[in-house]
């Protein structure tokens, strides 16, 4: 059989592959994730690359819906290093298997906004940083009561100008993916579906809400709950609050749901609760802040002061919780352990679940055939040993057995 050029083949290897892990070999060609039958019976050819991946576990790879920085910047305040903030994080990310990311923006001055999103543009990754998806602006038309690590100062609750509202504040929706509000603002419902309209996430959050406040937002569009459980009403027997909406029996479909599972921010009763709730809707995000990478110490998050100590992060003289200092593979491996699950399971949270939610399916968050070749390699810990982008390594563990990958893309 010919040798196809630039076509490369992972043998030894298990597969996440339609919810299940098969012992199966990968194929990659031109970015893409190929169809093996395809190659052996219509083009009829083979490899020009082999690879033994040492029984390793190859899945997507981690897509981060709700990130505020890391390694020493972050997105919302370091605003004359901008561009470079998001360069390092863009690349820090890397290592713990993020191939996609929303960058995320806490409540915001306007000029912030107006200086921020023009710079948040989509991009595809590779060796310089995980792709930018789209950004996520979490307010600021949330709920003053419930803001947890946001600046009160700029929190917005008038909607009365419609979609004219979050254009006259973002100064434009072309670069944001989501957008969290609180859905018992006045208005805020006709505000969702023009923006689901213009292909906006709608996510609530940072709010006050009952449980009928959330089903209608999801029944006029919202399709995400930002980090359930945290900055909301806490569920209640006679009326579960926005945490009900996971089982409604009113909405459409139901809502997907962030969960911060760093040990922190959640308890692993309450991962498990919501784990058996609704298995399908669970979207891992790390919520992390500048100090993800960093010593303890004093940080910022948009123009909030915070102190990091003992793995926890807080509004610096309070006891208010201000985003994780987790990665996203410490995440997974958390939640696995935390929610009790399956490998799968915890996996596909951070995967599949967050490009169902994004509706990019057709790209990212599996290895379908013509997919996106972004992947990682895991061992049985679901340690990350690579991580590659559009076929190509973009992060490598010089201390695995997959650091023989060198000699095979030079």
């Amino acid at each position: 059989m010919p040798i196809s050029p630039g076509l490369v083949q992972f043998c030894n290897c298990r597969i996440l592959y339609h919810g299940e892990i098969l012992r199966e070999d990968f194929w990659v060609r031109n970015g893409k994730i190929m169809n093996p039958e395809k190659l052996f019976y219509d083009e009829k050819v083979t490899a020009e690359k082999q690879i033994d991946c040492d029984n390793m576990l190859i899945v997507p790879g981690y897509i981060d819906v709700q990130i505020n920085g890391g390694f020493g910047y972050d997105f919302s305040s370091n605003i004359e290093v901008f561009s470079e903030g998001l360069d390092v994080v863009s690349k820090g990310l890397l290592q713990h298997g993020v191939t996609s990311f929303c960058p995320t923006l806490v409540t915001s001055p306007v000029n912030v906004y107006r200086q921020v999103l023009p710079k948040l543009k989509r991009r595809p990754g590779g060796k310089h940083g995980a792709e930018i998806i789209g950004a996520h602006c979490e307010g600021p038309f949330i709920n003053c009561k419930k803001k947890g690590a946001h600046d009160e100062s700029y929190i917005k609750t008038d909607v009365s100008d419609g979609l004219d509202s979050f254009i006259n504040t973002y100064g434009s929706l072309e670069n944001v993916s989501i957008i969290t509000v609180a859905p018992e603002i006045p208005g805020i419902n006709d505000c969702i579906k023009q923006l689901v309209e213009k292909n906006i996430v709608v996510s609530i959050g940072h709010s006050m809400g009952n449980l009928t406040d959330g089903e209608k937002s999801v029944c006029n569009g919202a399709s995400f709950i930002t980090h359930l459980f945290n900055a909301m009403l806490p569920f209640h027997h006679r009326d579960p609050g926005i945490v009900g909406v996971l089982t409604s029996l009113i909405t459409p479909k139901q809502a997907f749901y962030g969960l911060i599972s760093d040990g922190i921010h959640t308890h692993p009763t309450a991962l498990r609760i919501a784990q058996r709730s609704h298995p399908k809707g669970i979207v891992l995000i790390t919520d992390a802040i500048a100090a993800l990478g960093l010593p303890p110490g004093e940080h910022k998050l948009g123009t909030m002061d915070l102190v990091i100590d003992d793995k926890v992060a807080r509004i610096k003289g309070t006891d208010t919780l201000a985003g994780s200092i987790s990665s996203m593979d410490k995440c997974v491996r958390h939640f696995k352990k935390g929610a009790g699950c399956g490998v799968v399971e915890a996996i596909e949270a951070a995967t599949l679940h967050p490009a169902q939610m994004l509706v990019i399916t057709d790209r990212k968050g599996t290895l379908d055939h013509d997919t996106d070749a972004d992947f990682i390699f895991l061992d049985d810990n679901l340690a990350v040993h690579a991580t590659f982008i559009a076929g190509e390594p973009v992060w490598i563990n010089e201390n695995s057995p997959m650091a023989k990958l060198n000699n095979f893309y030079k």
